[in-house]
């Protein structure tokens, strides 16, 4: 069927699978109307089904059409976050974000469907119990009086990627974006350096009053939504939104404890040799770039070198990633470039009928090149590995609690071959890096606990919710300075974290994750092939069973567990004191 194509010829027919490029890939709008007709379809014939055969071949035939409808879905996307000022997927990415909550009935329908089929015992003895665990998910979140509310949310934060993805910030005849001005946070000259965290600054405190709106406005429906299913709140909405089964806020709260404990301490001790190293008295916040005096590490090439670096890095990695990398390149999927216009983030998402994931990034000539290209490919990996190995498209994503251990554990899969990217430069890589994935983790969970505070405490004023987020950053990062910054130095640093406004308590993943990285990190020392073969395993089973589950068939400690934090970083921590001597 000829379909439009945005970026070239409109009436071309999809390419085969082994042929095709993204850019050539057809776009049509998708007709949700249709979609329900054919989902309520698949309900009906599903109820009558007489046989596990033919209930099966009704449930095989959703699926196959839901991946074509998503896919169709996630390429106006892209290509929306590609070029945000391009009108014509701004509104095909507006529709479709309208149009879901819509047809959301028909598919809930169609699970009640499904979980309350004769057959369900077949279904879970070939798919796994999993299936109907994550289906019991959604009908927990969605209820039709929350599709306005829904909609409501997605234009506030379409509005909310605008105003980053447009940013223009005036710096040294310049004019940068939030990607191009954070190049200058490691710059040689302090006073450039602090100069820049200063127009980073400024943009947000010029923005201010809106973020603070639009913020307000969020907490408010999302709390609604939450009410409407039957909660207090937001919060348990969103840890089930997360796919969080076998844990909760207790839990958590734990954890962040044990972060307070461990890790705050060791940042506190990095920070105080980083001050030594750069010959000042502390580290302020727009010194935390700068590593090293002499210069941080950067890559020793442009953008075109560091993705053939990586196709060499995966090529000598395994088998497995070479395949891969060659899929990716070959199929122009992915986009790493800077660019005016292009949406201030990174991600990776899936185009489900192709089996192929998708990596999307803005380099800045910076470590983060390296860092970010080899966490969303750990993404991309895992994403590859599951629609291969699983059989529907339900388990090619794993729980999001899960997901980021894929990314941050390739990135330390990474560091024997980080001389491809930076040359004579790479010890001070690894080590950056390594301090920044443990420094990290209290911000991480100051985040997390941010969004408690705000959703459960809904009468706070915008003014009050920041100055909540300055107590957070005087309980977890104790170290931080930032020397006359005002807007800073009152609370106003969360307003540059999008996960915030965009993906409700997804933050907490990352910290969690990280913990799963460093017991990564610890086995590919002691045994490459074994802790390889861990990692497959965790790719390879996508979100076919419980975040619990899966940990222990990669054979990894459960991060709430008391002491686990302090055994999670323990060969990290000795890496990162041990090359503090060297520098």
């Amino acid at each position: 069927m000829p379909i439009k194509n945005y970026t070239g010829n409109r009436n071309i027919r999809r390419n085969t699978m082994k042929q095709f490029k993204f850019e050539d890939l057809e776009y049509v709008r998708p007709d949700f109307n249709k979609l329900g007709q054919i989902v309520d379809g698949y309900t009906d014939r599903l109820k009558k089904a007489s046989s596990y055969e033919e209930a099966k071949a009704v449930f095989s035939e959703q699926d196959e059409t839901l991946k074509k409808f998503t896919t169709v879905c996630t390429i106006a996307s892209i290509r929306h976050t590609l070029d945000t000022t391009d009108e014509f997927y701004e509104k095909e990415d507006e529709y479709i974000s309208e149009q879901i909550p819509v047809v959301m009935p028909k598919m809930l329908a169609f699970s009640e469907a499904l979980s309350e089929s004769g057959f369900r015992a077949d279904f879970e003895k070939e798919y796994g119990k999993q299936l109907f665990v994550s289906l019991d998910l959604q009908k927990k979140t969605f209820c039709e009086a929350n599709i306005p509310l829904m909609q409501r949310e997605a234009k506030l934060t379409d509005e909310y990627q605008k105003i980053m993805a447009t940013a223009e910030i005036p710096f040294e005849g310049e004019t940068l974006n939030l990607y191009g001005i954070q190049k200058h946070f490691e710059d040689a000259d302090r006073e450039k350096r602090r100069a820049a965290v200063r127009a980073y600054s400024d943009f947000y405190h010029a923005n201010e009053t809106r973020l603070e709106e639009i913020w307000d406005e969020l907490i408010q429906v999302r709390n609604e939504m939450g009410r409407n299913l039957g909660y207090d709140n937001y919060v348990p909405v969103g840890y089930m939104n997360q796919g969080r089964t076998d844990y909760g806020y207790k839990e958590v709260a734990a954890f962040r404890e044990q972060v307070r404990r461990e890790i705050v301490p060791l940042c506190e001790k990095l920070y105080e040799a980083q001050a030594k190293r750069l010959g000042i008295d502390a580290v302020y916040f727009y010194d935390e770039k700068r590593v090293f005096a002499d210069g941080n590490a950067v890559p020793a090439g442009d953008d075109d070198f560091m993705i053939e670096q990586a196709r060499e890095l995966y090529h000598e990695l395994s088998p497995e990633t070479a395949e891969f990398i060659d899929f990716m390149i070959d199929h122009h999927l992915m986009d790493l470039k800077n660019k005016p216009g292009k949406a201030s983030t990174g991600y990776m998402t899936a185009l489900d009928e192709y089996k192929a994931p998708y990596v999307f990034s803005c380099f800045n000539q910076t470590i983060f090149d390296a860092q970010v290209l080899t966490h969303e490919l750990g993404h991309a990996f895992a994403g590859y590995q599951a629609m291969r190995h699983q059989p529907v498209s339900n388990y090619y994503s794993e729980s999001t609690d899960i997901a980021e251990i894929h990314s941050m554990s390739m990135e330390q899969f990474a560091y024997p071959y980080a001389e491809k990217f930076f040359q004579d430069q790479a010890d001070k890589y690894r080590f950056a890096h390594l301090q920044e994935a443990i420094t990290f983790v209290p911000f991480g969970v100051a985040v997390d606990e941010f969004q408690h505070i705000c959703y459960e405490q809904p009468q706070l004023t915008p003014k009050e919710r920041t100055l909540e987020w300055k107590k957070l950053e005087e309980k977890y990062m104790p170290w931080r300075k930032y020397d006359a910054d005002d807007f800073f130095d009152r609370g106003g640093l969360w307003y540059h974290k999008l996960h915030i406004y965009l993906y409700p308590f997804y933050y907490i993943n990352y910290t969690l994750t990280t913990m799963g990285a460093m017991e990564f990190k610890k086995k590919d020392r002691e045994d490459h092939q074994k802790a390889w073969e861990d990692y497959l395993k965790l790719c390879n089973c996508g979100g076919s069973i419980s975040y619990l589950e899966t940990l222990k068939l990669a054979n990894l400690s459960v991060p709430f567990e008391e002491g686990s934090v302090a055994k999670a970083i323990s060969i990290a921590k000795e890496d990162l004191m041990e090359e503090m001597k060297k520098f």
